[in-house]
């Protein structure tokens, strides 16, 4: 039973990356703007890393992503705000910078990293783990910082404050 969840989830994933991926051609070039921005802590250790998060809140605004960005502050992300916990899947598909892509949990504690992520990629990632929500950040940065599975994430729009 378990494999045909595996191969449920993984499609419907990748039919919903499939039909949420392409937007019409106005928007075919240009990456979204005007989220909103809020603080996001890192809590890895004794230190806490601070952050400033655009939040993806909506289908459209997640299925778009950091899609068709060239630059990113190295203080700054894109938090991926779900409806409940389970598998997340994310691609690279339109997205030139090459990202960390952090899983994580309902209570905030980092499942997985996904670490220097190939730009335009289309393979599939996932996160090894249910996940409520997931934050990008330019790649490489979660291993200098020492960003790690098992650590804590807080902001205001995940209700862990």
């Amino acid at each position: 039973m378990r494999p045909l969840l595996l191969f449920l989830s993984i499609f419907a994933a990748t039919l919903w990356i499939s039909l949420s991926g392409s937007a019409g051609p106005a928007m075919a070039q240009e990456p979204q703007r005007n989220l909103p921005v809020e603080d996001l802590v890192i809590q890895s250790g004794d230190k806490e890393h601070m952050f400033e998060a655009e939040v993806a809140a909506t289908d459209k605004q997640r299925s778009m992503g950091l899609m068709f960005r060239k630059e990113m502050p190295e203080k700054r992300g894109m938090l991926f705000l779900f409806e409940g916990e389970g598998d997340r899947y994310f691609w690279m598909k339109n997205t030139p910078l090459p990202l960390d892509i952090i899983f994580i949990d309902a209570r905030g504690g980092i499942v997985s990293i996904a670490g220097t992520t190939t730009p335009f990629s289309e393979d599939v990632i996932p996160s090894i783990g249910p996940a409520k929500f997931v934050f990008e950040i330019n790649a490489g940065l979660a291993e200098k910082l020492g960003i790690s599975a098992g650590d804590r994430v807080i902001s205001r729009s995940m209700g862990l404050e």
